[in-house]
């Protein structure tokens, strides 16, 4: 999604045909399809991936995964012969970025979390510029470091209370609450939020994202445990794409997600309110690490996910909504913390570069 928002601010700032981006990255069925609905010339590579504990699956990734992508990585980078790469780290974009750097390639990065992942580690020793998206990011070299935050769709934030009540078919009789699951750790959230269905709709209604792995399960176990009373105010969704997401997020009286930054920021320039549950086995734990920083600003409240408990959660939403004042505070700290032009500020960057 970042990659997305920063190709569509450039296009923007450079609406003339002379401009091509191309996408290089492990295969993912979803992200081929929004890359080609952006227009962006997709190409996979196998990843191989480096794990900070023990697998055998390391031995095969390090001997043949890795080597085998960069030599992918190698052609593509040869044959295509870019201007300027911009990486935004994970699996995969190592080897793309050491490609570029043995073909005298610049590139630009970009993170995400506070806490970097090890492919932006070593890929920032290289780059011309790094771009972060939290006030107090570890590790990076300040000299060629720019604060920008982490780049959202700008549409994101046009969404409508009336286009969600027919898109959900809410009836908007409580207040909104929604679960965004998440591509990680969604499992537990859904046991949760199902564990707590009914008492939570008794006041509130329901959108629940539970991911699509999840979805057959979590739909018959709710049919379950659901007081068919209480069924009209949730509503189960596998998942939402760009227009169904921003509908929600302007519905939504609060938002419970995981930690991941690319949720904070969307929560953050919708001036949301939101409860952050981080994934406890993230990598450096940097959902922790995000949700405490994103939460010091007075936007957010943590809640370790241990430490959720039916009562205790119940309670919390309970008054946070019922506290009309702090909820106001929240969203302006919210709306202050976030950086809906970060995409136009790394476009503009990349284009005032290659210029």
């Amino acid at each position: 999604m970042p990659v997305i928002a920063v190709a569509r601010e450039i296009k923007r700032l450079h609406p003339g045909n002379d401009l091509e981006i191309h996408y290089i990255g492990p295969k993912d069925e979803l992200s081929l399809l929004l890359l080609a609905q952006e227009n962006i010339k997709a190409h996979t590579i196998v990843a191989g991936k480096i794990r900070r504990y023990f697998s055998f699956e390391n031995f095969i990734d390090v001997l043949f995964k890795i080597p085998f992508g960069f030599l992918q990585s190698f052609f593509l980078a040869l044959f295509m012969m870019p201007k300027l790469v911009f990486s935004k780290g994970g699996s995969g974009s190592l080897v793309v970025c050491l490609c570029a750097y043995i073909l005298g390639r610049p590139i630009f990065v970009h993170e995400s979390d506070s806490a970097p992942g090890i492919s932006n580690k070593i890929v920032s020793k290289w780059a011309k510029k790094v771009f972060t998206s939290f006030p107090r990011t570890e590790y990076f070299d300040l000299s060629k470091t720019l604060l920008v935050g982490n780049p959202i769709r700008k549409e994101i934030t046009e969404g409508s209370i009336q286009a969600t009540k027919e898109i959900f078919n809410l009836t908007l009789e409580k207040p909104v609450v929604l679960f965004l699951g998440g591509s990680q750790g969604a499992q537990a959230l859904n046991d949760f939020v199902l564990s707590i269905l009914n008492d939570l709709l008794q006041d509130y209604e329901v959108i629940h994202l539970c991911g699509s792995k999840n979805y057959r399960s979590v739909k018959i176990e709710s049919q379950v445990v659901l007081d068919k009373e209480l069924e009209k105010y949730y509503h189960l969704w596998e998942f939402l794409d760009e227009v169904q997401l921003k509908h929600a997020l302007s519905a939504a009286s609060i938002v419970i997600s995981r930690a991941g930054a690319g949720s904070i920021f969307e929560i953050a320039a919708c001036g949301k309110p939101s409860i952050l549950i981080p994934l406890p086995s993230s990598a450096s734990d940097h959902q922790s690490k995000n949700a405490y920083q994103y939460a010091s600003t007075g936007a957010a409240v943590v809640i370790e996910q241990e430490n959720m408990t039916h009562n205790f959660f119940i309670g919390k939403i309970n008054y946070l909504l019922s506290n009309s004042e702090k909820m106001d505070e929240m969203k302006k700290a919210a709306l202050q913390f976030a950086k809906p032009l970060a995409a136009k500020a790394i476009a503009r960057e990349i284009l005032e570069y290659l210029a």
